[in-house]
């Protein structure tokens, strides 16, 4: 079997400017001509965006790389949802109306969230040349790009696929992989954070930010034909949290609850998704020849790139940075400085907390280089800096 190796880029809305740093440094390893690494490129929620601009660059990694840098670094929160008193106010009694006559059983409303996306909508459009996507796979320097999304109406995980002809569609209990070709409609409803972002309505049904119901985030890699899977995380795993006894007495506030599930849905699902890959490959390890072609079990190496330090910590150092009319909604829900930190660290697409995210990348990706580069199973620049 061919080997391919798939960048996996998972959600969390602005901590997806983490995987840039990692992919900035992984450029400079590179030969400095080198082709795509990534033949096989999978993302989901924000790391969606990441995906697909990279796709569309696949001709040319490190001017790949550097675009998206150069976009993230230049982010604005205005950039991803409108700021203004009267958009902030507007959207906001959209919301709450939405929520009454839901309760009394009408639903006349639609696109109601609590922030307005529109202003993405417009970055998107500019951001990423689709059309370059199948000219990068016919000239076979991408074999596909896979962008995942949760249907609200479903239930199911569907993961939309664009890549060379024969990938065959796949259907799993819960999951779905789907032929499509890739446009601007997918990456808005693979990043729909659940009440934060309105749902896109995608042929039939409605979709929502694509970590949802993803019971099995590396498998869409392992359908489009990948041997080996880098993950790019955007939370950090293995830290021991030491919280006060007031601090777990405190009721929740509602920003409180809704950072918890939302570090849920961008966690769970890939650290079981880990474990049963693990499994697998101790299970082949022990089978013999005959029995692993007959189960079509095949092993699969997988390397997880993810934050050393938690980055809800890192955007309470600049919660300050946000404009005021979305601190002041924030405020509302209960999101305060030691308390609101991770939700806050979901929608903070401010610049000096997105270079901070960047270089926290940048230089976790500095440590691992050896790793990461016989992973790849390719020869590091001679001059590229060495680990720290």
């Amino acid at each position: 079997m061919e080997k391919r190796v798939a960048l996996l880029l998972t959600g969390g809305g602005a901590r997806a400017a983490y995987q840039v740093g990692v992919l900035k440094a992984i450029v400079e390893f590179l030969p400095r001509h080198a082709h795509n690494p990534f033949p096989i490129i999978c993302g989901t929620s924000a790391g969606a965006l990441n995906a697909a601009a990279l796709a569309a660059n696949a001709q040319n990694f490190r001017k790949g790389v550097q675009f998206l840098a150069n976009t993230w670094k230049g982010f604005h929160v205005h950039h991803i949802y409108r700021t203004d008193v009267i958009g902030v106010f507007n959207n906001t009694m959209l919301w709450l109306a939405g929520l009454l006559f839901s309760a009394i059983g009408i639903n006349k409303l639609n696109r109601v969230s609590l922030l307005d996306n529109s202003p993405l909508v417009d970055l998107l459009e500019n951001m990423v040349p689709y059309e370059k996507i199948q000219e990068n796979i016919d000239a076979g320097l991408l074999h596909a790009l896979s962008i995942t999304a949760s249907g609200y109406g479903s239930g199911q995980s569907v993961t939309f696929f664009q890549g060379v002809k024969n990938l065959q569609p796949w259907r799993r209990t819960g999951r779905v992989g789907i032929p499509e070709q890739i446009e601007i409609k997918h990456l808005l409803a693979s990043a729909a954070l659940p009440f934060v972002f309105p749902a896109v309505h995608v042929h039939r049904e409605y979709f929502g930010d694509g970590s949802m119901r993803q019971t099995a985030p590396i498998s869409p890699a392992l359908h489009l034909g990948a041997t080996r899977v880098l993950i790019i995380g955007v939370t950090a795993n293995g830290y021991d949290d030491h919280v006060t006894r007031s601090e777990i007495s405190d009721y929740p506030s509602l920003a409180r609850i809704a950072g918890h599930a939302l570090n849920s849905i961008f966690l769970d699902s890939i650290e079981v998704d880990l474990e049963r890959v693990k499994k697998i490959n101790e299970l082949v390890a022990v089978m013999p020849d005959d029995m692993r072609e007959r189960t079509n079990l095949r092993h699969v190496d997988v390397l997880v790139i993810s934050p050393s330090q938690r980055i809800e910590k890192i955007a309470e150092r600049f919660i300050s940075e946000m404009p005021w009319t979305i601190r002041l909604l924030l405020r509302l829900i209960g999101a305060k400085r030691h308390s609101g930190g991770t939700l806050i660290s979901y929608l903070l697409s401010e610049r000096k907390f997105i270079r901070a995210l960047i270089n926290l990348g940048y230089q976790d990706a500095l440590k691992r280089r050896d790793e990461i580069m016989a992973f790849l199973d390719v020869e590091p620049r001679q001059d590229a800096e060495p680990p720290k």
